[in-house]
């Protein structure tokens, strides 16, 4: 039985999330942020799902290192966007924070094993 693979899943649910905001902020015609936010949302699971490919453990961190920055960025995007623009779901917050920790965790572990 092939094990689940979480960040796989967490990603692509996180990705449908930043989608609905997106949405959102385009038909309150904030065009500019609704681009900012969806690019580095989804970037996130785009990352993860190349690093499954990648063609080596360098290739691997890598990938997963770009997704960590853009978590970093759409957590600033979220609090840009909750002070100012939308109310973002206090949810979101959680899910980029649980992304992130995720994140450093195989990287670091992936380090770890790989010294």
């Amino acid at each position: 039985m092939k094990k689940e693979n979480i960040v796989k899943i967490k990603t692509f649910e996180f990705a449908q999330d930043i989608l609905k905001i997106y949405i959102e902020l385009n038909q309150n015609h904030h065009y500019e942020l609704a681009s900012q936010i969806v690019r580095s949302g989804t970037s996130i699971g785009a990352n993860t799902r190349e690093a499954q490919r990648a063609v080596s453990t360098k290739d691997f961190v890598n990938k997963l290192g770009i997704a960590l920055k853009e978590a970093e960025e759409t957590k600033y995007w979220f609090e840009i966007l909750d002070k100012i623009i939308i109310n973002i779901d206090p949810i979101m917050f959680e899910k980029v924070e649980e992304l992130i920790k995720l994140l450093v965790s195989i990287i670091n572990s992936t380090n770890r094993n790989n010294r």
